[in-house]
């Protein structure tokens, strides 16, 4: 933290943060060779982790012995201008962040006001004066990190300098082994932002022609990430390049078109599905990651507790009838039907699907491409499929009339039959099936149940603190204020390693099961309020309530569930 360690702690022993005991203690500690630790930072490290203050305390009583203004870093922006006045190496080596330039002064973030030699050598090199402020020093790390990325950002920074216009026709793919010695710059370039995203664990890329910019922006955890951007002029041949590698047509450029990109990262095979959308300022590239380790997940990785599992075994364990996954676009539908799919993979049961487009390659199931081009749609996949004699059917997507009327014959002929539908929660399934022009007494006979489901941020173990919820918080739950005071909420705060604080995602659920009493209403004509009371009534959970069991057990935040839930 600083470089005058014993002035620092005498600092709080003076604040009482800290009783001069508890130091002595661990300057003992700290002699014995019991802690193991850089030695100008040992005392103040040792006492953090032991929770006897937090560095969030000890840079308040550095800002107000100095004088000094104390920030917080995850509000501020600084612009280009800012940040080349200092280069990311320098930035890095001497632990820094520019905030604001006016005139000849540089306003800076820093974390050690007792280094002043650092901060004249910094003054010499940038040939400017300095006004520091303090923040902390982890803060400090990921501001860095988030506005000079890292290494790895910093090569592309490098290869954009001496990068030529290049019309992308060399084709290794982009886990070639090839040396890059022997690639052309784009080709490094385009095979270093798939790798990246892999890295982070991005589940798409998205790069995107602006009216000035060419933005690349990854989706980590379901929320966009903006990288560094390449030069503008880089657009044309970076878009072609990708083209190619997906084996899509770089003449057309007015027609939306859809290709797949193989991958090998690290002895592990990726598919990436690559959609190219024409827009006002050129094409528009999304790639879906698609790794085959997402469908090897247990029912508990997806986010389910106990009791749910069990429900949902059961259903998906049935010998006929049909089962929905609801829910809107990115909500993991697929994931979950595929997981579904693995548990119940065996060799005495056929399983064929049919999808637009096959997402996963799956051993052991018969998995059939739509395409509409050659009159092979949902529909007449469907009907050449049941002539194969499966026992489960999947269907990707129930959009129109014949394709539900298919599924649901399908199932009263003693097939079960999984798909997918968009709605905003289970019992929605009944009536969005009505809508589309299925009979109320089909939909009674055939449906088995419904799973509609939201993906939450999962809280990484390292960055969960205490986290005490607002009362228009606690109402939003449908909890009051004696109930909150005995749960222990928590929430995310990045570090490092993990700027958001967050890793990784599991689904929250809404299980909707049929039964007599269901169907009879159903079969009378039930309005969509009347079942959603009844399914509570017998014991379902709608997705908010089985998002607070997961607040209330620390998987995620309030924050997370309030933003996905109604």
């Amino acid at each position: 933290m600083t470089t005058a360690d014993d002035y620092v702690v005498q600092l709080l022993v003076d604040h009482q943060l800290i009783a001069e005991d508890v130091v002595e203690a661990a300057r003992a500690q700290i002699q014995a060779n019991e802690y193991e630790g850089e030695l100008e930072t040992a005392v103040l490290n040792l006492l953090v982790e032991h929770h006897y203050f937090s560095w969030e305390q000890v840079t308040e009583v550095l800002g107000h012995a100095f004088s000094m203004e104390v920030i917080d870093l995850t509000h501020v922006n600084p612009s280009e201008e800012t940040l080349k006045k200092v280069p990311a190496d320098v930035a890095t080596r001497y632990h820094v962040l520019p905030l604001q330039f006016d005139g000849n002064e540089l306003s800076l973030a820093i974390c050690d006001p007792l280094d002043v030699n650092r901060l004249d050598s910094l003054a010499h090199i940038i040939q400017m004066s300095i006004n520091p402020s303090l923040a902390t020093p982890d803060a400090l790390k990921s501001a860095i990190e988030k506005f000079y990325g890292n290494e790895e950002s910093q090569r592309m920074s490098d290869m954009f300098s001496g990068m030529e216009t290049d019309d992308g026709t060399n084709k290794p793919t982009a886990g070639s082994d090839e040396k890059d010695d022997d690639q052309a710059p784009i080709i490094r370039y385009v095979r270093m932002i798939i790798l990246e995203a892999i890295r982070l664990r991005a589940s798409d890329i998205h790069l995107e022609p602006l009216e000035k910019r060419f933005r690349i922006r990854y989706r980590i955890d379901g929320v966009l990430q903006e990288i560094e951007n390449p030069p503008k002029r880089l657009q044309p041949s970076i878009i072609s390049r990708l083209k190619i590698m997906a084996n899509v047509s770089i003449a057309e450029k007015r027609k939306p078109q859809d290709g797949r990109i193989q991958v090998k990262d690290k002895e592990k095979d990726l598919d990436l599905r690559v959609s190219v959308l024409p827009t006002a300022y050129g094409e528009s590239i999304v790639m879906r990651i698609l790794d085959k380790e997402g469908l090897k997940l247990g029912l508990p990785q997806l986010g389910f507790f106990s009791d749910d599992q069990a429900i949902f075994e059961k259903l998906i364990g049935l010998p006929d009838g049909v089962f929905l996954v609801t829910g809107p676009t990115g909500s993991g539908k697929s994931t979950t039907l595929y997981s579904a799919l693995n548990a119940i993979n065996t060799p005495d049961r056929k399983i064929i699907t049919v999808e637009d487009p096959v997402e996963y390659m799956v051993a052991g199931i018969n998995q059939v491409q739509v395409r509409k081009e050659v009159g092979m749609t949902f529909a007449s996949a469907l009907r050449s499929m049941l002539r194969q004699a499966p026992n489960i059917v999947m269907v990707g997507e129930i959009r129109d009339k014949e394709t539900a009327e298919i599924a649901i014959n399908a199932s009263l002929t003693g097939h079960m039959v999984f798909s997918t539908l968009h709605t905003n929660d289970a019992p929605s399934a009944v009536t969005r099936l009505i809508d589309i022009g299925i009979k109320p007494y089909l939909v009674s006979a055939a449906l088995r149940g419904a799973l509609a489901q939201r993906l939450v941020r999962k809280i990484h173990p390292d960055c969960k603190v205490p986290y005490t919820p607002t009362e228009r918080e606690i109402i939003a739950m449908g909890m009051n204020m004696t109930e909150a005071s005995k749960v222990n909420f928590y929430t995310a705060k990045g570090n490092a390693q993990i700027l958001t604080g967050y890793k990784g995602r599991a689904g929250i659920f809404e299980i909707f099961v049929m039964n007599e009493e269901l169907e009879s209403m159903i079969y009378k004509g039930a309005t969509l309020v009347e079942l959603r009371l009844k399914s509570r009534e017998l014991g379902m959970r709608t997705m908010r309530e089985d998002g607070i069991r997961k607040v209330t057990t620390g998987m995620t935040s309030i924050e997370e569930l309030l933003k996905v839930t109604v």
